[in-house]
């Protein structure tokens, strides 16, 4: 037997949460699927009657299920990351502030991230260990990789010591963390994981080049080649800060939307139709 029913998207999680009540998570199925339209008058009641705004709702099953799959090993997220983690390399050796943009961009480790902060709001403990290992082995391997090529490229004298360690106006920053580090991260790791609870992939794109993950990555790699303490030491702490910053943000984001968000969208909705 199939049953279908709409339901406004702010009441989507209490309908799945009934439904896993009765066991039909069990012994059957639950399929949740967003119209790209609803043109009839119905739709529009029941979003008047449901409190708050769809924009604003969060479906929790969703969330939970979006950092599963974040949290899952797969052949294309340790190339991306490894094209990445390259691209900021090169970005170091030619001092290009493009590269180290297109470099944050094709990174996909904020999946990872975002599955750590999920997990421990959600107490799944198993996501978390998975979500971690992922994040430490994928980084872990990609700089080995980089660092097996710059090691290539200063065998050949592609990249010499002077290119790494010369002044970088423009990539500098890569190496040295301050204190805007860590609150840039703060503020990435807390757009990131409304980002996701809401589901609005395309800010996401912001997230990743604000953080400097991947290019502390790239930059550790050739520290790494050549031997440079201070460059790893920078760059180790860097990748540290970073990745911190968005878990702790992200974390309590996450349990703040967990524990109040209905009731913030709920009274912000109606204030909002009192000034319209």
């Amino acid at each position: 037997d199939l049953l279908e029913a709409d339901v406004a998207r702010e009441k989507v999680g209490t309908v799945i949460h009934a439904l896993k009540a009765i066991g039909l998570a069990e012994r059957g199925g639950i399929v949740v699927t967003s119209p790209t339209g609803t043109p009839f008058r119905a739709a529009e009641r029941l979003e008047r009657a449901a409190p708050g705004h769809p924009d604003d709702a969060v479906v929790w099953e969703s969330v939970e299920a979006a950092a599963e799959g974040g949290a899952v090993p797969t052949v294309s997220f340790h190339v991306f990351l490894v094209l990445a983690v390259l691209l900021a390399a090169i970005a170091v050796i030619t001092d290009s502030s493009v590269l180290v943009i297109g470099a944050m961009v094709v990174g996909p480790e904020f999946s990872a991230v975002a599955a750590v902060c999920a997990g421990l709001v959600l107490r799944r403990p198993r996501l978390v260990a998975r979500s971690v290992q992922l994040l430490v082995f994928s980084f872990v391997f990609a700089i080995v990789v980089v660092t097996l090529l710059a090691l290539v490229a200063r065998g050949t004298g592609l990249v010499d010591l002077e290119e790494v360690t010369r002044p970088r106006p423009n990539t500098g920053f890569i190496w040295h963390p301050d204190r805007w580090s860590f609150i840039v991260a703060l503020a990435a790791g807390a757009a990131g994981a409304l980002a996701l609870a809401v589901e609005r992939s395309a800010t996401m794109v912001g997230v990743f080049i604000s953080v400097t993950t991947v290019p502390a990555a790239g930059n550790l790699a050739l520290g790494l080649a050549f031997a440079e303490a201070g460059e790893i030491a920078g760059s180790l702490a860097q990748l540290g800060a970073n990745l911190a910053g968005m878990v702790v943000s992200g974390s309590l984001l996450l349990w703040f939307m967990k524990r109040w968000w209905p009731q913030v969208t709920a009274r912000s909705e109606a204030l909002f139709r009192q000034l319209s």
